[in-house]
């Protein structure tokens, strides 16, 4: 699986936002951004997660669905 930066990832939040999706953090990262779910009208729904490297460092896992999991639908309707 590919992994990405922090700023990577910060780009991608900030187009995402700027096309009208909604971020939603899952759970909190120790050195980067943790688990978030990124999701919109019209948009791909998007979820990122954080990966252990070393103490000092991590990266991030994208995965992206045409269509929001269940698991995550779940989640969303719990806010």
């Amino acid at each position: 699986m590919k992994q990405y930066t922090l700023k990577a990832i910060d780009d991608l939040i900030s187009r995402y936002i700027k096309k009208g999706g909604e971020v939603l953090t899952i759970s909190e990262g120790v050195l980067g951004y943790g688990k978030m779910l990124l999701t919109g009208k019209g948009l791909k729904t998007i979820v990122i997660t954080e990966k252990y490297v070393s103490d000092w460092s991590s990266t991030h896992t994208i995965i992206k669905y045409n269509k929001t999991p269940k698991k995550y639908m779940k989640i969303l309707e719990t806010i």
